[in-house]
């Protein structure tokens, strides 16, 4: 069955009505320029206290090697989603934690272009000028091309809303989905009512 993440994730409220929904991980942005940006230091409480068996997940963007293991050694993550330019090096850093590479595609790629990345699943994201989300879709057949050809699983992200995810799904059929924008009422506030309803868009 396709996992589901609901990223962008800013308050406990928030995410126990993910959690409630059926969420499989919960994504957490350490970025200034979002509207999603959290501080760790205010919300690692209630995160590391969350149920076990749902991954928490932090996205940066472009952080050095310093950053990335100073905040892995004060915030151990369940996985780490590298949202920037990253280089591969950076990417072996977060072991033994999951490591998850964002792609944006414009353009059909074969996945042996990113065969020196040691990271556990690529994330397809809508290509953009600036780093962050753009809640627009891309061509779901770049996508499907590339998860028919990857050795590792892919997470498909951009634009997804509880009306278009079975399609999207059914196109590309990833290993897990990541929706952020589509199940808001505005930028960092989740909608409950559109979490369940992507959620049983994908799992019902």
């Amino acid at each position: 069955m396709t996992r589901v993440k609901i990223c962008g994730i800013t308050n406990s409220e928030d995410a126990l009505a993910a959690i409630e929904a059926g969420a499989d991980a919960l994504g957490f942005i350490l970025y200034e320029p979002s509207p999603r940006n959290v501080n760790l230091d205010h919300i690692w409480p209630w995160v590391s206290a969350l149920p076990p068996f749902v991954q928490r997940v932090l996205v940066t963007v472009n952080r050095s090697a310093e950053e990335l293991t100073d905040l892995q050694q004060k915030f151990p993550f369940d996985a780490w989603q590298l949202h920037g330019e990253e280089p591969p090096e950076l990417c072996s850093l977060l072991y033994p934690s999951r490591t998850i590479k964002a792609l944006h595609l414009q353009e059909f790629i074969s996945p042996q272009r990113f065969s020196n990345y040691p990271v556990d699943a690529f994330l397809l994201d809508t290509p953009s000028p600036e780093f962050g989300g753009t809640g627009k879709t891309f061509d779901w057949a770049i996508a499907a091309d590339f998860a028919d050809k990857s050795d590792r699983p892919v997470i498909l992200s951009g634009g997804l809303t509880p009306e278009n995810v079975r399609d999207a799904i059914f196109q590309v059929q990833p290993y897990a989905v990541d929706v952020s924008s589509g199940v808001e009422y505005r930028p960092g506030i989740k909608d409950h009512a559109k979490m369940r309803d992507f959620i049983h868009a994908v799992k019902g």
